[in-house]
């Protein structure tokens, strides 16, 4: 089902709901637009109610506003595979991007598969971030992102998806703006990709990534928590780049949480404001 297509089904038919996942990816050229920090907040589970079945990133803003009661360790059972080759994970040494495209999104991707991974780990961290809840910056970051013929569709689902109610579940007004003295943190950070299909005009990838998702400040009653989720992007080679042609996303896979102290809101907020980005690279 292509982006921005509903066909009225919900839960396990809808192919943005969570699940399992995938693996590794590097990163280059720090860059001050963007600003992913790995905090590690107390680990909760997330009770997942999928609103509605036409965005990426939002999935994990909704686990946050539906999250449930704390659960205990995973189970650590199971056996270990065997190690990736080293060229699995090895950086491929060639420039990420030629430039940059609307909303500062990079742009110029390399028609091969390091450009294709690279391409997909930039957009999920886009799609991800918090000008997603605004609605000017949205239109800017899905017409940049996306090809031409699943714009207008999908910008229509995701102007009913991010609704005054969905804004409250998240502790934002109706505008989608956080209370005085308070930040809102939505941030997407890559961790791995792999290509699952490539040829010339078109690519599957997976992104493995972990999110931050919360209001960080003092009273805050939606702390930042953390979250895991692997995207699986379908890539089109147009307008001389890779553009999203559709997109879903499933749950993990999702590490045991360490036992670092959960920072104040005070720090966490800090970060969110001192901390610059990344241009992805694979």
């Amino acid at each position: 089902m292509s982006l921005g297509e509903d066909d009225g089904r919900r839960g396990t038919d809808d192919p943005y709901t969570t699940m399992g996942g995938t693996r590794q990816t590097r990163t280059r050229m720090p860059d001050g637009d963007s600003s992913p920090f790995r905090g590690r907040g107390p680990r909760t589970s997330r009770s997942m109610i999928t609103v509605v079945g036409v965005v990426v990133l939002l999935v994990a803003a909704i686990a946050f506003a539906n999250r449930g009661p704390a659960n205990g360790p995973a189970d650590q059972g199971g056996t270990r595979g065997a190690p990736p080759a080293a060229d699995s994970t090895a950086a491929t040494g060639e420039k990420p991007v030629s430039g940059r495209g609307a909303a500062g999104i990079p742009s110029g991707f390399a028609r091969d598969s390091q450009g294709a991974q690279s391409a997909a780990a930039n957009y999920a961290v886009s799609l991800g971030s918090e000008g997603m809840f605004d609605a000017t910056t949205r239109g800017e970051i899905v017409r940049s992102i996306h090809v031409p013929e699943v714009v207008d569709k999908l910008l229509g689902s995701l102007n009913e998806a991010y609704s005054s109610g969905f804004f409250k579940n998240v502790g934002l007004d109706e505008t989608g703006r956080p209370p005085s003295g308070q930040s809102f943190v939505s941030r997407t950070v890559p961790v791995g990709t792999k290509v699952l299909q490539q040829d010339a005009d078109t690519a599957t990838v997976e992104v493995w990534c972990t999110g931050l998702v919360g209001l960080a400040g003092k009273e805050s009653t939606k702390p930042v928590t953390e979250t895991w989720f692997t995207i699986t992007q379908k890539l089109k080679w147009a307008n001389d780049d890779w553009k999203v042609e559709s997109s879903s996303q499933k749950e993990g896979p999702t590490p045991v949480n360490g036992d670092n102290r959960a920072s104040t809101s005070d720090e966490i907020a800090g970060a969110v404001e001192g901390y610059g980005g990344f241009v992805y690279a694979r």
